[in-house]
């Protein structure tokens, strides 16, 4: 059992009638963190303690060393997370691991040192991985490490990895495997063999999760080992919700933040916690469920030639439920995005020639999935199929991330969102993206929406208020950056603060104008550029304006100042990364290996950060 979710004896008052209300929530908060070997311990170290005071009337001191628990191996769990469902995985075996006793570790992989490795004896990893194949950004020195030359042998190692990832992308779990050939090839033994999963993980994640433990349990688990009783102590309310358990927020606000005659539809949200507790931090993104648009969904049925009334049994929240294919499709099953592996299963079923060719090649079925969605695919091709063999052929809907765009020292109980609305025509049909139509149109004022906070640690300000900063964000990259003014204005922080952003016209399309512009006007903005790519006929991007500011930007880094961009992770940043590169090459006179160099060393510190999608 986890250990925020212990259960204490019915008659406390029995158990604490000799501590006062204060001592008793300070023994609370001092062991909520405690392993079951450690709780266990503790217990006889207080009952050791009681009984010397007891004869000698005497305060004592006790050693410290834990001298009635035998030395056991410890189960490390590492995990290497973008967006946070690596560490929340993670987090999850940790807690079950310890809860049946195991002795266990758990580790952010950028703060854990990868020399270590010769040293232990038993490892999990779980890692997702970046659009390309590339590592999460806390994985990268780990990464360089495992996979080159300084990397030791490692015979005595048990280990396995659970790799988290999205099909649509060509290099599916990249990381994850390059982690498991690795470690193979050092000599370390699996424990259980590699799990790729989906974007649908929890089911998969859950089974790894289980035969790990039963794995290990014979082995880690001490023999003498005195689990801890049951005790529900209170937890913070801000812990109450999560992914697995959505906070139920009241919908505040959807304005559209571009001009009448944008090319974009960009909203900013409002949503409020109200007296949840959830708290969130500059850089954190939420998670936000949605509903299927209903007109999308009535295509599906008319297209499939369902009444709506059909019954399937579908896996939600660990148990298996009975509800009508209408439902599923509107708040269970994923419609708007089309993974690779429905190409195949359509073509199949409706032996299509032209899909069963797309469904050959994978790239071709991952581009052809990303250009359409369910509905697109079925009108290409007819096909008889049972409802419930066609929901156990869909992805089950995820939550969307967005960055949030404030700062609860400026708003409090509320949370700010800036969203793009997906929006385009295939074969004259109009389609939208699920979760941004959702907020934008689907939802009303007043209504409610299932959100929670996933915390991004690898995007925060830094901890000297002293320190400048650079900030990168054009479009809706925008939005962490809007958080971090915000922040920093409540901090009274001192250290310069630079914006780059762009988008395709200053009068449609600069999102959040007179905010930065009051913010230029009280100076807490140092310097603000902008980059508007169809106002003249040469198109202008942040890397330009970057380019053009070379030598600042250059200064900047050089006296300390942080580095973050956000925003379109498949150009953008890899072009504003690149510009950096250039411009730290020309700059401190360095060749591009050194420059490249200076740039790992900036993120090694956490001074250079991204948030790209």
């Amino acid at each position: 059992m986890p250990q925020d979710q212990l259960s204490l004896p019915q008659n406390l008052n029995a158990v604490s009638s000799s501590l006062d209300a204060n001592q008793l929530m300070q023994l609370q908060q001092a062991t909520s963190n405690y392993s079951s070997l450690q709780l266990a311990w503790a217990s006889g170290f207080l009952a050791a303690m009681s009984a010397v005071k007891s004869e000698s009337g005497q305060s004592v001191q006790l050693s410290t060393a834990p001298k009635a628990v035998v030395a056991a191996k410890t189960l490390t769990v590492l995990y290497a997370s973008q967006t946070g469902n690596a560490k929340g995985v993670a987090s999850q075996v940790e807690q079950s691991a310890s809860a049946a006793g195991i002795n266990v570790k758990l580790i952010n992989i950028s703060d854990y040192k990868p020399k270590s490795l010769k040293n232990e004896s038993h490892i999990l990893i779980v890692a997702s991985t970046n659009g390309e194949g590339e590592p999460p950004d806390d994985a990268i020195e780990f990464h360089e490490f495992l996979l080159g030359k300084k990397a030791p042998k490692l015979p005595n190692l048990s280990y396995s990895v659970l790799a988290l990832g999205d099909s649509s992308y060509e290099f599916f779990c990249k990381t994850g495997q390059d982690f498991d050939e690795r470690l193979q090839a050092l000599g370390a033994t699996q424990i259980l063999a590699r799990v790729d999963c989906d974007v649908d993980y929890d089911s998969e994640s859950e089974s790894w999760k289980l035969s790990i433990i039963e794995n290990l349990k014979d082995e880690l688990i001490q023999a003498d080992a005195v689990l801890a009783p049951v005790i529900d102590l209170p937890v913070a309310a801000a812990s109450q919700f999560s992914k697995q358990n959505p906070l139920e927020a009241e919908f505040l606000v959807s304005q559209k933040i571009t001009g009448r005659d944008s090319a974009k539809d960009v909203r900013h949200i409002e949503i409020d916690l109200g007296e949840s507790g959830l708290t969130y931090q500059a850089g954190d993104a939420l998670g936000v469920y949605f509903e299927n648009d209903a007109a999308l969904v009535a295509e599906l049925l008319t297209a499939l030639n369902f009444t709506g009334d059909e019954q399937v049994n579908l896996k939600i929240n660990g148990e298996q439920k009975n509800l009508t294919i209408k439902e599923a499709l509107t708040s269970q099953l994923e419609i708007t995005q089309t993974a690779p592996a429905f190409i195949g299963f359509w073509a199949n079923q409706s032996g299509d020639e032209k899909l069963l060719e797309i469904a050959a090649d994978k790239n071709s079925a991952r581009e052809f999935s990303a250009q359409h969605q369910i509905i697109d695919v079925i009108h290409l091709a007819e096909a008889a199929i049972t409802a419930q063999i066609f929901a156990d052929a869909i992805r089950k809907i995820t939550p969307r991330l967005y960055s949030i765009a404030s700062s609860q020292a400026e708003v409090e109980e509320e949370v700010h969102l800036t969203v793009g609305l997906v929006s385009y025509e295939n074969n004259g049909k109009q389609r939208f993206g699920g979760a941004s139509h959702f907020l934008a149109n689907s939802i009303d004022e007043g209504q409610q929406v299932r959100v929670f906070v996933e915390h991004n640690d690898n995007f925060r300000l830094p901890n000297d208020n002293n320190t400048p900063v650079i900030m990168i964000g054009p479009g809706t990259g925008v939005a962490p950056f809007r958080a971090f003014m915000q922040q920093r204005e409540a901090d009274e922080a001192s250290g310069d603060n630079w914006m780059f952003f762009g988008d395709q016209t200053f009068t449609q399309d600069f999102l959040y104008q007179v905010e930065w512009q009051n913010y230029l006007k009280s100076g807490l903005l140092t310097r603000m550029d902008v980059a508007f790519s169809r106002d003249q006929a040469e198109k202008i991007y942040v890397q330009d304006r970057l380019k053009e500011q070379a030598k600042d930007v250059f200064s900047w880094l050089e006296r300390g100042a942080h580095l973050y961009i956000c925003g379109d992770a498949n150009r953008m940043a890899k072009d504003v990364h690149q510009t950096l590169i250039d411009i730290i090459s020309e700059q401190g006179k360095l060749n591009l290996d050194q420059a490249e160099q200076y740039l790992k060393d900036l993120r090694s510190n956490k001074r250079y950060q991204k948030d790209v999608y």
